[in-house]
């Protein structure tokens, strides 16, 4: 099945198991702040907006995926002109060739299915098949490809050159988004401990010296200081993760 590659569509079974966890990890955080079960059942239902979330980051992961998967076909196509072969030809054996590394359901294996079907029982174009694609990766890198392809088709380029050049610029650019990943990793890593740090005192306090908390917990002044607190946490962890967000 073919997709838009910027929306994930989560299964029923994905959209209950991220909700249940985005529950329980809320119910737990406002029972350890207000000591309140009823606030607690209640709040747990904004884990309606953590499906969300989570097909957004699946839908990310999907498309580095994407990317990745489409420097290997690239590797295939060069290669493939190289020896005199079309566009159509070509598809094809990078359909074989990617089928022997990755698995037929993962997404550049698919689409050079539904394209390869398309050319060979609808007898549709492979420059508006290829135009499709690119439309819905939202990739750069493909949409570049695929508009170079198609003034090479009408001017006559040199094909293989054009290919290898992209091939090039594939790699320097993941090579760089790559060492990027590598230096905001640990960070990000940091960043989630520092978010739970404070969860973890609040935690052994109430175990070992829940007297200390108590006043927290029974004034309204010691609720408030407790809300401000948690919204630090989160505004504090929200801006760690798009600091550190890499786009794709």
């Amino acid at each position: 099945m073919i997709c838009d590659y910027d929306k994930y569509e989560l299964s029923r079974r994905e959209w209950m198991i991220s909700f249940l966890a985005g529950y329980a990890v809320i119910f737990f955080v406002c029972l350890l702040f207000y000591h309140s079960i009823i606030l607690s059942v209640t709040a747990g239902f904004a884990a309606v907006f953590v499906p969300a979330s989570y097909a957004e980051e699946k839908a990310l992961k999907r498309k580095e995926l994407l990317t990745m998967q489409f420097k290997d076909m690239l590797y295939s196509l060069s290669a493939s002109f190289a020896s005199g072969r079309q566009m159509q030809n070509a598809l094809g054996e990078a359909y074989e060739n990617l089928l022997m590394i990755y698995s037929e359901k993962t997404p550049m294996v698919r689409e050079l299915k539904y394209m390869l079907r398309g050319i060979e029982q609808n007898r549709e174009n492979e420059e508006a098949l290829l135009t499709d694609f690119a439309v819905r990766s939202h990739q750069e890198d493909i949409i570049s490809f695929v508009d170079v392809y198609k003034a090479c088709r009408t001017t006559g380029g040199d094909m293989e050159k054009v290919i290898a050049n992209s091939t090039k610029v594939m790699m320097d650019k993941m090579e760089i988004e790559k060492e990027i990943r590598a230096l905001t990793a640990q960070k990000k890593f940091e960043g989630r401990i520092i978010s739970i740090m404070p969860l973890t005192v609040v935690l052994f306090l109430n175990i070992f010296s829940p007297d200390y908390l108590a006043v927290m917990y029974e004034t309204f002044s010691g609720r408030l200081v407790m809300t401000v607190s948690l919204a630090g946490i989160v505004a504090a962890y929200r801006m760690m993760m798009k600091l550190t967000e890499v786009a794709v």
